[in-house]
């Protein structure tokens, strides 16, 4: 019999595989990651003058991006889901593409086509808005299945195929896409290899009295957007990915991190699974969380914040397209697994 997917009642430990120790740490902390750190704080500061509210999700959003992944927002309209993206864009700098999900939408209105030039006899490219460091997908889910799998190889592999021929993408590369909630009219549910493209997936939630009343004052919100600018160059963005890469990760940390993956993978079973790909993006993502808090090495806390925004939409297909129940059972889940002390 099939293990309840559902079924959260307390299991026993899930023997691991032992985990390579842990490279000393001989000179302090890394002048990348110390660096990066405090980049990425000025990014979190000058996001949040704009969407007022709980900053938690600008700290994901922010965390996913320095992790060198994409961030999936579903919610309902009008809570600031594309306001965020726009905030996130002019601080990045460099360009800013934005595409509108429709019907009708085309897999070339997304990649870009082309078209041959009779003075030259020849055949020349024309990028489509992929084609930029920063890019807003507003409703993904009312584009059609053909047309959203036009993003799988860019957020992917950085690159678009046209006609046989592959393009490299800007670096930095990152999307930022919207999707209206599951059944809404006109939608079409993502695929499973769409939604593991994704870092993480977010939802903002209304804003609180207090925000709403300074949204009302006239500060924050769109106005806002006009007195922001990029916090760097996108080659400092490019030193602070690989502050990613610096950050510091205890054999503690990377153990408790595959407690998780394989205590869900057993509640699961065999009807569907988590990749490699999602214990590495997991683990990617809380590094960036802790540049985020301004640190050059993960926490086991940091792991267990991001760990349901990075996995609840890989394992939607448990919960029938349902992410808000996908994302409290994996809390449910999560909360079963011993929290290790933190590194000393």
């Amino acid at each position: 019999m099939e293990p309840d997917p559902l079924n959260t009642e307390p299991m026993a430990p899930v023997p691991l595989a032992p985990v390579p120790p842990a490279p000393p740490v001989t000179s302090g902390p890394s002048t990348t990651a110390v660096s990066a750190a405090g980049t990425v704080s000025r990014l979190v500061d000058q996001a949040g003058s704009v969407l007022l509210g709980d900053p938690t999700p600008i700290r994901l959003a922010v965390a996913a991006f320095v992790a060198g992944g994409h961030v999936l927002f579903e919610d309902t309209p009008g809570v600031g889901k594309t306001l965020l993206a726009k905030a996130l864009a002019r601080s990045l700098g460099g360009s800013f593409g934005r595409v509108q999900g429709t019907a009708d939408l085309l897999p070339s209105d997304l990649t870009g086509v082309s078209i041959y030039d009779d003075d030259t006899r020849s055949w020349n490219f024309r990028p489509g808005p992929l084609f930029n460091n920063v890019v807003l997908v507003d409703e993904l889910n009312r584009a059609t299945p053909r047309t959203q799998s036009a993003l799988l190889e860019a957020m992917a592999e950085r690159q678009v195929t046209v006609d046989g021929v592959s393009h490299p993408l800007p670096d930095p590369f990152f999307v930022v896409a919207t999707q209206n909630p599951q059944g809404d009219l006109g939608t079409f549910p993502l695929v499973a290899g769409q939604r593991d493209r994704f870092s993480v997936s977010l939802s903002l939630g209304q804003p609180g009295r207090a925000a709403e009343l300074v949204l009302l004052s006239g500060r924050g919100g769109e106005p806002a957007l006009e007195g922001i600018g990029p916090v760097a160059e996108l080659d400092v963005w490019q030193q602070t990915r690989a502050g990613v890469e610096a950050t510091f990760v205890h054999e503690t940390v990377a153990t408790y991190t595959l407690d998780l993956i394989d205590t869900l993978r057993s509640r699961l079973g065999r009807t569907m699974t988590l990749s490699t790909r999602s214990a590495l993006m997991l683990l990617r993502v809380a590094k960036g969380y802790g540049l985020v808090q301004g640190r050059t090495f993960v926490t086991p806390d940091d792991v267990q914040t991001v760990v349901v925004p990075a996995l609840a939409h890989r394992i939607i297909d448990a919960t029938n397209g349902d992410l808000p129940t996908a994302r409290s059972w994996v809390a449910d889940v999560v909360s079963s697994v011993r929290v290790p002390p933190a590194p000393g």
